[in-house]
C-alpha cells in the first residue's frame, strides 16, 4: 500500500510558476512509477506528466511540455511538478499518482494508487 499526500498548491497569476509536491508513505516509492492528473471543473481527468521509478524517463502533455518539469526524490520518497509560465486553463485539482507498472502506462489512468489532490488556481 502507497499513500500520497500532495501539497504546495494555490493561487498565483498568469506567466507565474508554482511546485507542487507529492510525499509517498507506506511501500518504497522508487518500486513506482509516479505522475500527475488534473481535473478542472466539468471537466474529465487528464494526464499531466509520468516519471519512472529511477526517474530517467518523463512523459508530458502536450499541453504542458516545455512549461512543466516532473521530477522525483527517491530518498525522500517525493516527486514533484515544476509548473512555469502558468495560464489561466491549468487551473485544476492536481493528484498525485503511483503504479507499479511502467511509466508511459501511467498516461493511461488507470492507476492503483492516488492522492486527494491539491488545488491550483492560475488567475487572468
Amino acid at each position: 500500500q502507497v499513500q500520497l499526500v500532495e501539497s504546495g498548491g494555490g493561487l498565483v497569476q498568469a506567466g507565474g510558476s508554482l511546485r507542487i509536491s507529492c510525499a509517498a508513505s507506506g511501500r518504497t516509492s522508487s518500486t513506482y512509477a509516479m505522475g500527475w492528473f488534473r481535473q478542472a471543473a466539468g471537466k474529465e481527468r487528464e494526464f499531466v506528466a509520468a516519471i519512472s521509478r529511477r526517474g530517467s524517463i518523463t512523459y508530458y502533455a502536450d499541453s504542458v511540455e516545455g512549461r512543466f518539469t516532473i521530477s522525483r526524490d527517491n530518498a525522500k520518497n517525493t516527486v514533484h511538478l515544476q509548473m512555469n509560465s502558468l495560464k489561466p486553463e491549468d487551473t485544476a485539482v492536481y493528484y498525485c499518482t503511483a503504479d507499479p507498472g511502467p511509466a508511459q502506462n501511467l498516461r493511461l489512468g488507470v492507476n492503483d494508487y492516488w492522492g486527494q489532490g491539491t488545488q491550483v488556481t492560475v488567475s487572468s
